[in-house]
């Protein structure tokens, strides 16, 4: 199991939600602002088997470029979003529980 954490421009968020989740991922969402990359961004964290990342990372694209194409513009920024692929064992928990 892998958990991959997207942090994408507000511009994408709900559209890269909906869509997603019209596909049946399963995801949290973080509301985030400053620091990292000081815009308005969102914060998706997804859990995914290994064998289904390349199919979530392409759905990603999709959905940004299909807005890009829905509403005329074309990305300002290289990057449309930012994402960090990690092994869930290697991710500590919040509450231990003994």
């Amino acid at each position: 199991m892998k958990m991959l954490v997207c942090i994408i421009d507000n511009f994408y968020a709900d559209y890269v939600e909906r869509n997603l989740r019209e596909k049946g991922y399963r995801m949290t969402e973080l509301a985030s602002s400053g620091g990292f990359l000081k815009r308005g961004n969102t914060t998706f964290l997804f859990g995914v088997e290994e064998v289904d990342l390349k199919e979530l990372r392409q759905s990603l694209q999709e959905a940004c470029l299909n807005l890009e194409k829905k509403k005329q513009r074309k990305a300002k920024q290289v990057h449309r979003y930012t994402s960090f692929l990690m092994d869930v064992k290697d991710t500590a928990p919040l509450f231990a529980i003994h």
